[in-house]
């Protein structure tokens, strides 16, 4: 008898090591939302903290009743569901990208700023992400150093994956910080994907996710913007970015 509990016992726990190495995110479909007055939040009213995955600026404009970040009912990849809309911004002669990331928002900086946590807890090591995108870029009317050569060019969007082994979320200042995993040994794997020109409707794409060795990570981080260079205060104001349906291929 004691020999069968303990085989029941390895065979859960293999289960449970399984399910942890093809661990996916709540929400990478984008079809769970729920508002705050007039701002849209990527998880459920009462969300429990794994349900928390994906957060936006949208808080940092909600005085002026706008969202950089919503849900598309219309416009998806995969019928019955919803997609992600990000759309970058002018906010008091300031430019605001179109940004969803996981992790969370932890409020403004001034007129100028915002301070970000960057990762959620994640222990699996996917081989890519795929999803399907479609990108309406604008041409660059906002531009600071050290990219002002951009200005009057089409604006580029992204979509980029990171796995780490911080033993905490990132915490990001952009009135202080650029946000860059270049030269972190923290860092064990970091790819991303540029849409440097517009796409006929969507397309489905596929990151590879390259590991510079082989630590479990203890945080992901996953970030779409509709101006690459959105940190930077730098992009177009009629830039749009459409993302539907993620998920972590193993």
């Amino acid at each position: 008898m004691n020999r069968i509990l303990a085989i029941i016992i390895m065979l859960l726990l293999s289960f449970a090591l399984r399910a942890q190495e093809k661990q996916q995110l709540y929400n990478l479909n984008f079809n769970t939302w729920s508002r705050s007055g007039v701002t849209w939040n990527p998880y459920p009213k009462d969300a429990t903290p794994s349900q928390r995955t994906w957060d936006t600026a949208n808080r940092a404009l909600k005085i002026l009743g706008l969202n950089s970040v919503m849900p598309e009912e219309e416009h998806v990849a995969v019928k019955g569901g919803k997609a992600v809309k990000l759309v970058s911004r002018k906010v008091f002669g300031i430019f605001v990208s179109g940004s969803l990331f996981t992790g969370s928002f932890e409020g403004v900086v001034g007129t100028s700023g915002a301070k970000m946590k960057f990762g959620v807890p994640f222990k699996g090591r996917p081989k890519s992400l795929s999803g399907y995108a479609h990108y309406i870029p604008g041409k660059v009317n906002f531009a600071k150093a050290p990219y002002l050569a951009m200005k009057d060019k089409t604006d580029i969007g992204k979509v980029d994956v990171s796995l780490t082994a911080w033993p905490e979320p990132r915490l990001y200042d952009t009135t202080k910080d650029n946000f860059e995993l270049d030269g972190d040994p923290s860092v064990i794997a970091s790819d991303i994907l540029y849409f440097k020109t517009a796409t006929d409707g969507y397309v489905r794409f596929e990151i590879p996710i390259h590991y510079k060795d082989d630590r479990t990570p203890s945080f992901i981080i996953l970030t779409a913007s509709a101006s690459a260079y959105g940190a930077y205060f730098t992009g177009s104001t009629d830039s749009v970015l459409y993302i539907d349906d993620l998920r972590l291929n193993y």
